[in-house]
């Protein structure tokens, strides 16, 4: 009976003490292992908002020489400086995640291209004045019709211009004309083309094949009506990226298909080429920014539902019929979850016979082709898809 007071008051003691020293918070041992954990995750979560309010440094006048505020991230060890400046911008808007966001919600958040005359307008450099003209026409086709911007080079004599029809990207669901336009504007003023570039309707209020439809309609037209905006029909090409790159391909493809007029050449941008999702390059560059893998899977399910087992080679261009096709160029960035498609597709068309040449470009990401104003890496791509054009264009 004495033992068990003894061990009840030993109880109670131990009781007391170990209130006493939890309201003192010196009783940290026996709840280490929680705060360790809540610790971590709020430093976690922490420094997650700090890389997102991040501001890259613009204390140059030179776009070329803005630096970044960080450090390369995991996702990108080899990512280039400049490349990285641009993305710290991107990320300072704090859109919301995709994740539970409708397409036309995330229409409306701020993309790469915002990112990019964010920087400009910190270095006080005016933006160069365009050397094209811009006109719009809704063109007579499909259900709705479609509207196309043309850019046409200022001040040129020559009245029978190649063109190009440009297809934009954001995954057949977001981004539009304007997103894209400094692709277009370069297209146009290096190859002196004029370049028609299609408003083609999303996903997910437009599910497949409607963008491609849309698209394909645009590129008859033109085809047809070639000489009503001072084109040559014998100089007609496709060109696009990321989703847009996929369209340019598949325009080719739905042509050779329909008895319609090929262009003359493809050029095809960060493609995309498949709906593998466990490719090399997805599994790399999973947690990639501005895309990865789980921003490619919703942009699958907005647009192809069914994307996991669709087959259709509109959106599986490397399991498509290739030959017959005219010359290609594919141009890949490393950081990017399309990377490998782009490549496969590069070696299709080339078992296909086809006339096809793929560059892949280091330390950028996805959405680098149009931001030749801060990335070398872009005036050198945009240089090399012109350059393949005009060699076309000239014979």
């Amino acid at each position: 009976m004495n033992n068990f007071k003894l061990h009840q008051s030993l109880f109670s003691y131990k009781n007391v003490l170990r209130k006493t020293l939890l309201a003192s918070g010196l009783a940290l041992f026996l709840i280490a292992p929680n705060c360790y954990s809540q610790d971590k995750d709020d430093k976690k979560e922490m420094k997650m908002k700090e890389m997102k309010k991040m501001d890259p440094k613009a204390e140059t006048k030179v776009p070329m020489k803005i630096m970044p505020s960080g450090s390369q991230p995991d996702w990108g060890p080899t990512i280039d400086p400049q490349m990285l400046a641009v993305i710290e911008q991107f990320q300072s808007y704090e859109n919301p995640s995709f994740k539970g966001a409708t397409g036309f919600q995330y229409r409306n958040i701020k993309l790469p291209a915002n990112a990019v005359m964010d920087l400009l307008h910190k270095t006080g450099i005016k933006p160069m004045e365009s050397k094209v003209d811009i006109s719009h026409k809704i063109l007579p086709v499909g259900d709705e019709g479609v509207l196309v911007r043309m850019y046409k080079p200022k001040n040129v004599e020559k009245e029978s211009l190649p063109v190009i029809v440009y297809y934009h990207g954001g995954g057949w669901v977001i981004a539009d004309l304007d997103t894209y336009e400094a692709s277009a504007v370069a297209l146009a003023e290096k190859a002196n083309a004029i370049v028609v570039s299609v408003a083609y309707r999303q996903g997910p209020e437009h599910k497949f094949p409607t963008a491609h439809e849309d698209s394909f309609n645009a590129y008859k037209w033109v085809v047809e009506n070639t000489a009503e905006i001072g084109g040559n029909p014998n100089m007609i090409a496709t060109a696009g990226e990321s989703a847009g790159g996929n369209l340019a391909v598949a325009v080719a493809l739905m042509a050779k298909d329909r008895g319609v007029k090929l262009p003359v050449h493809i050029v095809s941008v960060y493609p995309i080429a498949d709906g593998d999702i466990e490719s090399p390059s997805y599994e790399k560059y999973a947690n990639a920014v501005p895309l990865n893998k789980g921003f490619m899977k919703w942009f699958f399910e907005q647009y192809v539902p069914n994307w996991s087992s669709n087959n259709d080679p509109l959106i599986n261009l490397i399991d498509a019929d290739l030959s017959g096709l005219p010359a290609t160029t594919i141009i890949n960035a490393e950081i990017d979850p399309l990377e490998n498609e782009g490549k496969v597709l590069a070696e299709k068309m080339k078992a296909a016979g086809i006339d096809v040449e793929r560059k892949m470009y280091e330390g950028v990401t996805h959405e680098f082709f149009g931001m030749s104003a801060v990335l070398e890496q872009a005036v050198d791509a945009q240089k090399f898809a012109v350059d393949r054009l005009m060699k076309t264009f000239k014979k």
